[in-house]
Protein backbone atom coordinates (compact mmCIF):
# COMPACT_ATOMS: atom_id res chain seq x y z
CA UNK A 1 0.00 0.00 0.00
CA UNK A 2 1.11 3.28 -0.77
CA UNK A 3 0.00 6.81 -1.63
CA UNK A 4 1.00 10.84 -1.60
CA UNK A 5 3.04 11.57 1.62
CA UNK A 6 3.99 14.39 2.87
CA UNK A 7 7.56 14.81 4.96
CA UNK A 8 8.32 17.96 6.99
CA UNK A 9 11.78 18.86 7.54
CA UNK A 10 12.42 17.09 4.27
CA UNK A 11 15.56 19.02 3.94
CA UNK A 12 17.06 17.57 7.31
CA UNK A 13 19.12 14.44 8.43
CA UNK A 14 16.30 12.15 8.66
CA UNK A 15 13.61 13.95 6.74
CA UNK A 16 15.79 13.85 3.91
CA UNK A 17 16.33 10.37 3.85
CA UNK A 18 12.89 9.58 4.89
CA UNK A 19 11.92 11.14 1.34
CA UNK A 20 14.30 8.68 -0.15
CA UNK A 21 12.99 5.53 1.01
CA UNK A 22 9.95 6.39 1.04
CA UNK A 23 9.93 6.87 -3.03
CA UNK A 24 11.45 4.18 -3.17
CA UNK A 25 9.12 1.97 -1.43
CA UNK A 26 6.19 3.88 -4.37
CA UNK A 27 5.27 6.59 -2.55
CA UNK A 28 4.67 10.17 -4.35
CA UNK A 29 6.61 12.49 -1.61
CA UNK A 30 5.49 16.03 -0.95
CA UNK A 31 8.98 17.59 0.57
CA UNK A 32 7.83 20.68 2.47
CA UNK A 33 10.69 22.86 2.54
CA UNK A 34 11.99 26.06 3.32
CA UNK A 35 12.38 28.62 0.29
CA UNK A 36 15.65 27.98 -1.52
CA UNK A 37 16.36 24.83 -0.42
CA UNK A 38 16.19 21.60 -2.80
CA UNK A 39 13.90 18.75 -2.83
CA UNK A 40 15.00 15.08 -3.13
CA UNK A 41 15.73 13.96 -6.15
CA UNK A 42 12.23 12.41 -7.44
CA UNK A 43 10.26 14.57 -4.99
CA UNK A 44 7.71 17.77 -5.27
CA UNK A 45 8.97 20.87 -3.03
CA UNK A 46 6.18 22.57 -1.01
CA UNK A 47 6.45 25.44 0.81
CA UNK A 48 7.06 24.56 4.92
CA UNK A 49 5.84 27.46 7.27
CA UNK A 50 7.56 28.30 10.17
CA UNK A 51 6.63 25.78 12.44
CA UNK A 52 4.14 27.18 15.06
CA UNK A 53 0.24 27.91 16.27
CA UNK A 54 -0.61 30.10 13.29
CA UNK A 55 1.43 27.79 10.73
CA UNK A 56 -0.88 27.77 7.18
CA UNK A 57 -0.18 24.09 5.73
CA UNK A 58 -2.79 23.98 3.46
CA UNK A 59 -0.96 24.86 0.50
CA UNK A 60 1.90 21.93 1.38
CA UNK A 61 -1.04 19.17 2.60
CA UNK A 62 -2.71 19.55 -0.73
CA UNK A 63 -3.08 15.85 -2.23
CA UNK A 64 -1.63 13.75 0.16
CA UNK A 65 -3.01 11.41 2.30
CA UNK A 66 -0.53 10.96 4.62
CA UNK A 67 2.25 13.16 6.67
CA UNK A 68 5.31 12.23 8.26
CA UNK A 69 5.97 15.31 10.22
CA UNK A 70 10.03 15.12 10.77
CA UNK A 71 10.20 19.06 11.54
CA UNK A 72 11.53 20.11 14.19
CA UNK A 73 13.19 22.13 16.99
CA UNK A 74 15.88 21.05 18.52
CA UNK A 75 17.87 21.24 21.49
CA UNK A 76 19.97 24.55 21.68
CA UNK A 77 23.34 24.24 23.96
CA UNK A 78 24.08 26.29 26.31
CA UNK A 79 20.24 28.30 25.61
CA UNK A 80 18.54 29.84 28.96
CA UNK A 81 15.80 27.18 30.37
CA UNK A 82 13.20 29.76 30.37
CA UNK A 83 13.49 30.98 26.74
CA UNK A 84 13.87 26.99 25.40
CA UNK A 85 11.15 26.06 27.19
CA UNK A 86 8.31 28.45 25.60
CA UNK A 87 10.39 28.00 22.10
CA UNK A 88 10.30 24.28 22.32
CA UNK A 89 6.37 24.44 23.20
CA UNK A 90 5.41 26.71 20.32
CA UNK A 91 7.90 25.21 17.79
CA UNK A 92 7.20 21.19 18.96
CA UNK A 93 3.83 21.18 20.58
CA UNK A 94 1.43 24.19 18.96
CA UNK A 95 3.54 23.54 16.43
CA UNK A 96 2.80 20.03 15.39
CA UNK A 97 -1.04 20.33 16.63
CA UNK A 98 -2.00 23.09 14.10
CA UNK A 99 -0.60 21.11 11.42
CA UNK A 100 -2.23 17.79 12.69
CA UNK A 101 -5.28 19.50 12.85
CA UNK A 102 -5.61 21.08 9.53
CA UNK A 103 -4.18 17.44 8.06
CA UNK A 104 -7.64 15.97 9.79
CA UNK A 105 -9.90 19.12 8.17
CA UNK A 106 -7.77 17.84 4.88
CA UNK A 107 -8.91 14.14 5.10
CA UNK A 108 -5.50 13.00 5.62
CA UNK A 109 -5.74 9.20 6.82
CA UNK A 110 -2.62 9.22 9.14
CA UNK A 111 0.38 11.25 10.76
CA UNK A 112 3.31 9.77 11.74
CA UNK A 113 4.83 12.00 14.27
CA UNK A 114 8.72 11.93 14.72
CA UNK A 115 9.25 12.35 18.73
CA UNK A 116 12.20 11.44 20.99
CA UNK A 117 13.12 8.95 23.18
CA UNK A 118 14.05 11.56 25.79
CA UNK A 119 10.60 11.61 26.59
CA UNK A 120 11.65 8.46 28.66
CA UNK A 121 13.81 10.44 30.77
CA UNK A 122 17.50 10.59 30.78
CA UNK A 123 18.33 7.33 32.96
CA UNK A 124 17.62 4.14 32.01
CA UNK A 125 15.80 2.15 35.59
CA UNK A 126 19.38 0.91 36.82
CA UNK A 127 18.01 -2.92 36.33
CA UNK A 128 16.81 -2.69 32.86
CA UNK A 129 16.13 -0.56 29.67
CA UNK A 130 13.29 1.42 29.25
CA UNK A 131 10.44 -0.35 27.30
CA UNK A 132 6.95 0.92 25.86
CA UNK A 133 5.17 0.59 29.18
CA UNK A 134 7.09 2.31 31.17
CA UNK A 135 5.57 5.74 32.26
CA UNK A 136 7.18 8.76 30.24
CA UNK A 137 9.39 11.36 32.43
CA UNK A 138 10.92 13.96 30.19
CA UNK A 139 14.23 15.97 31.96
CA UNK A 140 14.36 19.18 29.66
CA UNK A 141 12.60 21.34 27.85
CA UNK A 142 12.87 19.68 24.34
CA UNK A 143 11.50 15.91 25.72
CA UNK A 144 8.78 17.92 27.48
CA UNK A 145 7.26 19.80 24.31
CA UNK A 146 7.69 16.27 22.54
CA UNK A 147 5.58 14.41 24.92
CA UNK A 148 3.28 17.06 25.19
CA UNK A 149 3.03 16.90 21.49
CA UNK A 150 2.42 13.01 21.12
CA UNK A 151 -0.69 13.56 23.92
CA UNK A 152 -2.48 16.19 22.18
CA UNK A 153 -2.17 14.17 18.96
CA UNK A 154 -3.12 11.07 20.58
CA UNK A 155 -6.32 12.78 21.55
CA UNK A 156 -6.90 14.88 18.57
CA UNK A 157 -10.29 13.16 16.45
CA UNK A 158 -10.65 12.52 12.85
CA UNK A 159 -6.81 11.30 12.50
CA UNK A 160 -5.10 8.12 12.71
CA UNK A 161 -1.86 9.11 14.62
CA UNK A 162 1.61 6.91 15.00
CA UNK A 163 4.52 8.14 17.11
CA UNK A 164 8.03 6.98 16.68
CA UNK A 165 10.20 7.62 19.85
CA UNK A 166 14.08 7.23 18.53
CA UNK A 167 17.07 7.76 20.57
CA UNK A 168 20.45 9.04 18.74
CA UNK A 169 20.47 8.56 15.25
CA UNK A 170 23.38 7.45 13.26
CA UNK A 171 24.14 7.54 9.84
CA UNK A 172 25.57 8.86 6.83
CA UNK A 173 25.17 12.75 6.41
CA UNK A 174 25.21 12.81 10.37
CA UNK A 175 25.84 16.21 11.63
CA UNK A 176 26.20 17.11 15.98
CA UNK A 177 27.99 15.22 18.40
CA UNK A 178 28.83 11.90 16.07
CA UNK A 179 30.29 13.98 13.75
CA UNK A 180 32.28 16.07 16.07
CA UNK A 181 33.29 12.46 17.74
CA UNK A 182 34.38 11.21 13.84
CA UNK A 183 36.57 14.24 13.54
CA UNK A 184 38.53 14.27 16.19
CA UNK A 185 39.08 10.31 15.71
CA UNK A 186 40.38 11.27 12.39
CA UNK A 187 42.62 13.28 13.50
CA UNK A 188 43.77 10.99 16.20
CA UNK A 189 43.06 12.77 19.14
CA UNK A 190 43.23 11.36 22.65
CA UNK A 191 39.63 11.02 24.34
CA UNK A 192 38.87 10.82 27.91
CA UNK A 193 36.26 8.33 28.34
CA UNK A 194 38.20 5.48 28.82
CA UNK A 195 36.46 4.61 31.96
CA UNK A 196 32.62 5.58 30.81
CA UNK A 197 30.42 2.70 31.62
CA UNK A 198 27.28 4.26 30.54
CA UNK A 199 24.82 2.38 28.46
CA UNK A 200 23.37 4.63 25.37
CA UNK A 201 20.84 3.26 22.90
CA UNK A 202 20.94 4.70 18.87
CA UNK A 203 19.07 3.66 15.95
CA UNK A 204 20.54 3.50 12.16
CA UNK A 205 19.13 5.89 9.91
CA UNK A 206 18.03 3.03 7.41
CA UNK A 207 16.57 0.94 9.86
CA UNK A 208 14.77 4.07 11.10
CA UNK A 209 13.38 5.24 7.65
CA UNK A 210 12.34 1.67 7.33
CA UNK A 211 10.23 1.58 10.51
CA UNK A 212 8.59 5.31 9.96
CA UNK A 213 7.27 3.54 6.68
CA UNK A 214 5.83 0.87 8.34
CA UNK A 215 4.32 3.28 10.83
CA UNK A 216 2.40 4.77 7.90
CA UNK A 217 0.29 1.89 6.68
CA UNK A 218 0.35 -0.65 9.65
CA UNK A 219 -3.19 -1.00 10.91
CA UNK A 220 -2.16 -1.90 14.61
CA UNK A 221 0.17 1.33 14.53
CA UNK A 222 -2.26 3.95 15.11
CA UNK A 223 -2.89 5.40 18.39
CA UNK A 224 0.54 4.40 19.89
CA UNK A 225 3.98 5.73 20.43
CA UNK A 226 7.01 3.30 20.06
CA UNK A 227 9.95 2.72 21.29
CA UNK A 228 13.20 1.99 18.60
CA UNK A 229 16.71 1.17 18.82
CA UNK A 230 18.96 -0.98 16.94
CA UNK A 231 22.11 -0.88 19.07
CA UNK A 232 23.00 -0.31 22.78
CA UNK A 233 26.87 0.59 23.55
CA UNK A 234 28.34 2.79 26.13
CA UNK A 235 30.23 5.86 25.04
CA UNK A 236 33.88 4.26 24.74
CA UNK A 237 32.48 1.07 22.56
CA UNK A 238 30.91 3.84 20.50
CA UNK A 239 34.05 5.75 19.96
CA UNK A 240 36.03 2.26 19.44
CA UNK A 241 33.44 1.38 16.69
CA UNK A 242 33.43 4.68 14.56
CA UNK A 243 37.39 4.72 14.97
CA UNK A 244 36.84 0.86 13.59
CA UNK A 245 34.96 2.26 10.23
CA UNK A 246 37.17 5.09 9.91
CA UNK A 247 40.09 3.05 9.73
CA UNK A 248 41.93 4.77 12.72
CA UNK A 249 43.01 3.50 16.57
CA UNK A 250 40.74 4.19 19.24
CA UNK A 251 42.72 6.65 21.37
CA UNK A 252 40.95 6.35 24.67
CA UNK A 253 42.26 7.73 28.15
CA UNK A 254 41.38 6.27 31.68
CA UNK A 255 39.64 9.33 33.35
CA UNK A 256 37.74 9.33 36.00
CA UNK A 257 33.88 10.18 34.96
CA UNK A 258 33.34 12.34 38.03
CA UNK A 259 36.33 14.22 37.12
CA UNK A 260 35.13 14.77 33.57
CA UNK A 261 31.31 15.27 34.74
CA UNK A 262 32.73 18.66 37.26
CA UNK A 263 34.82 19.82 34.50
CA UNK A 264 32.22 20.10 32.30
CA UNK A 265 30.06 21.26 34.44
CA UNK A 266 32.76 24.51 35.61
CA UNK A 267 32.67 25.42 31.62
CA UNK A 268 29.52 25.70 31.45
CA UNK A 269 29.38 22.41 29.31
CA UNK A 270 26.58 20.38 31.84
CA UNK A 271 24.50 19.03 29.07
CA UNK A 272 26.98 18.10 26.71
CA UNK A 273 28.35 15.90 29.87
CA UNK A 274 24.97 14.28 30.62
CA UNK A 275 24.84 12.95 26.61
CA UNK A 276 28.44 11.72 27.04
CA UNK A 277 28.13 10.09 30.67
CA UNK A 278 24.70 9.44 31.21
CA UNK A 279 22.82 6.64 29.96
CA UNK A 280 19.58 6.12 28.02
CA UNK A 281 18.93 2.69 27.21
CA UNK A 282 16.00 1.35 25.56
CA UNK A 283 14.09 -1.68 23.63
CA UNK A 284 12.16 -1.59 21.25
CA UNK A 285 9.61 -4.68 22.05
CA UNK A 286 6.04 -3.23 21.10
CA UNK A 287 7.55 -2.59 17.31
CA UNK A 288 8.82 -5.68 17.02
CA UNK A 289 6.50 -7.58 18.50
CA UNK A 290 3.08 -6.20 17.66
CA UNK A 291 4.58 -4.74 14.26
CA UNK A 292 6.75 -7.32 13.62
CA UNK A 293 9.64 -4.55 13.16
CA UNK A 294 12.86 -5.77 12.36
CA UNK A 295 16.19 -3.78 11.18
CA UNK A 296 17.36 -3.99 7.65
CA UNK A 297 20.87 -2.93 7.87
CA UNK A 298 23.28 -4.51 10.37
CA UNK A 299 25.02 -1.86 12.86
CA UNK A 300 28.55 -2.82 11.33
CA UNK A 301 27.22 -1.93 8.01
CA UNK A 302 25.37 1.66 8.67
CA UNK A 303 28.99 2.78 10.44
CA UNK A 304 30.67 1.83 7.41
CA UNK A 305 28.36 3.92 5.27
CA UNK A 306 28.54 6.50 7.61
CA UNK A 307 32.45 6.75 8.02
CA UNK A 308 32.47 6.34 4.16
CA UNK A 309 30.29 9.45 3.74
CA UNK A 310 32.61 11.47 6.16
CA UNK A 311 35.20 10.59 4.28
CA UNK A 312 34.14 11.62 1.45
CA UNK A 313 33.05 15.06 2.83
CA UNK A 314 36.47 16.22 4.08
Amino acid sequence: MSGTVLVTGASGFVGRAACRHLKDQGWRVLAALRPGRPAPEGCEARPAPDLGPDADWRSALEGASHVLHSAARVHQMGELVELAEKAHLTANFEGTLALARQAAQAGIKRLVFVSSAKVMGEHSPPSRPFTDSDPPAPEDAYAHSKLRAEEALLALPGLEVACLRPPLVYGPGVTANLDALMRLISKGIPLPFGLVENRRSLIGLTNLTQALGLLLTHPEASGRSFLIEDLTVSTPNLIRLLAKALGRPARLLPVPPALLDLGARMLGKGDLASRVLGSLEIEATELRQSLGWRPVLEPEQEFERMAKSFTKGL
